[in-house]
């Protein structure tokens, strides 16, 4: 009798495969040091399609990635999907995208390829959280910008989701241009942005105050005020006005599990000198989560802005807007205070080299306390993104999302230090001490904040290319959750070129 792999064993067939090929992609990409700067062709992508849920219920899911072409034809790189409309805002998926790019005739191009990532939320039937997404697009290049449809099929093998689809794409062409990691940096002296070409990132801290009575998801009164963390990426498009991405997560009073991301567009202006700024911005994008009444997901906020200078490259920033969710009955005024970090301002020759790198794998909590019922352990999807200050010294920001476990809808988002070393030839150990706020799937994180210690060690595969292997501790000071943390990840390190 022939026994028949389960469906999660075929996923993680799939996943397995997706990984080796962006694994092979950076190997051969990498596998000489590079005597150059190196230009590689990069896709921002924006998606909506709307998928069918069991009882022929619909949900909108809006899906961002950023596809970054590794070697000729094999694009590669994170991406995160969301509910946008329905009845379950709050769900979101992390993970990374594999993907076949081939022009076909002139304008028009085909791009075939496979998401698996790991997410939930909003009350979707996901299962562990384990999401695949195969698809192919066709689109049409208008000069820098493409706009196409897709076809694809949004599945959670351990749920009850399996929809086929289409939906409309866009995409915005942009150059990645990098050292690749070697022993012979090679000066940078170009006038334009390098890298993911930010301009600045913020750390923010703040709080929203709900209108009195509102109530959530479970029909209890929200608390007064919801504490948030979260973190901000921008660029300048003018001297003046900007765009950028952002991430929010609860970190405080009941709302643990809710998470937001945005994409946003503001303006700032100096105050008489440069060292004081005075500004506003608009941001549109998906939020819900931690019975915060969201609706469907949709969320816009409006603010006003101001910023003193500390030094040359930090900046105080205080803002005040409102938030709302037009889907639901969220409506709230926030306030914030973040600490903004000045990065690769295209002002002038760059000629500091900057070490970051891209870290992508999988992590597990052992044992991982619940609200209800014993503990169990939960595997997550992670990303991280370090930029070293130093030359053994590094920030990072780092998103992790459940795809097995039976906590489908947790997700975590921390920021930290890390610090690492070289052993011999080919070897590396570091440490980090993370800080940040995680919740939902049931997982016992109390307010929602925690913090996440961690040591690695690694292996250079390449120069640019090396897997790590760490362990350490998840704990929420103020709920049940204290876990050992373990994660393999493969790490592409690269340099930018930065302000002096």
């Amino acid at each position: 009798m022939t026994r028949r792999s389960s469906p999660a064993r075929r996923a993680l067939r799939l996943a397995l495969v997706a990984g080796l090929a962006s694994v092979h992609a950076l190997v051969l990409a990498q596998a000489a040091p590079a005597a150059a700067w190196t230009r590689a062709n990069a896709d921002l992508r924006l998606g909506f399609e709307t998928i069918t849920l069991p009882g022929n219920e619909h949900m909108g899911l809006a899906g961002t990635s950023y596809l970054l072409e590794m070697r000729r034809g094999l694009c590669v790189g994170p991406a995160v999907y969301g509910s946008a409309s329905g009845q379950h805002g709050g769900l979101f998926v992390v993970g990374a995208e594999a993907a076949l790019c081939t022009a076909l005739s002139g304008p028009l191009s085909l791009e075939a390829g496979l998401y698996v990532g790991g997410g939930g939320g909003g009350g979707a039937p996901v299962g562990g959280g384990l999401m695949l997404r195969p698809h192919a697009d066709l689109l049409w290049d208008f000069g820098g910008y493409r706009v196409g449809v897709s076809v694809s099929k949004v599945r959670f093998p351990s749920g009850q989701i399996d929809s086929n689809q289409f939906g409309l794409v866009f995409g915005m062409n942009t150059g990645f241009t990098y050292l690749p990691a070697s022993s012979s940096p090679v000066p940078y002296y170009g006038s334009g942005r390098t890298g993911l070409g930010l301009d600045r990132m913020l750390a923010v801290g703040g709080a929203y105050r709900p209108r009195a009575g509102t109530k959530g998801n479970d029909g209890i009164p929200l608390q007064s005020q919801i504490a948030f963390v979260g973190a901000r990426a921008e660029r300048f498009i003018t001297p003046v006005f900007y765009g950028g991405l952002e991430a929010n997560a609860a970190a405080g009073n009941g709302a643990a599990g809710y998470a937001e991301f945005l994409g946003t567009l503001g303006a700032q202006l100096p105050l008489g000198s440069d060292r004081f700024m005075l500004g506003g911005r608009l941001a549109l994008g998906m939020g819900g989560g931690g019975e915060i009444p969201a609706g469907g997901g949709l969320l816009a906020k409006a603010a006003v802005d101001g910023a003193v200078r500390l030094s040359r490259n930090l900046s105080l920033n205080l803002e005040a807007g409102w938030a709302r969710a037009p889907q639901g009955s969220f409506s709230a005024p926030y306030g914030s205070l973040a600490l903004r970090w000045d990065l690769d301002q295209p002002q002038g020759q760059l000629t500091q080299l900057t070490r970051e790198e891209w870290v992508a794998g999988v992590e597990t909590y052992q044992n991982a306390a619940r609200k209800d019922g014993p503990p169990q352990s939960l595997q997550n999807v992670v990303l991280k993104f370090n930029r070293f200050v130093a030359e053994s010294v590094y920030v990072t920001g780092q998103v992790q999302s459940a795809y097995a476990g039976n906590a489908g809808a947790f997700a975590s988002g921390l920021l930290g230090l890390g610090a690492r070393a070289r052993v011999g030839e080919r070897l590396l150990v570091g440490a980090e001490l993370l800080a940040g706020a995680g919740g939902g799937g049931g997982v016992a994180t109390g307010n929602g904040a925690i913090v996440q210690p961690m040591v690695f060690v690694g292996f250079e595969i390449t120069p640019a290319l090396s897997l790590r292997l760490g362990a350490g501790r998840v704990k929420a000071p103020q709920g049940a959750l204290d876990s050992t943390a373990a994660d393999l990840t493969l790490a592409f390190s690269f340099d930018v070129a930065s302000r002096p």
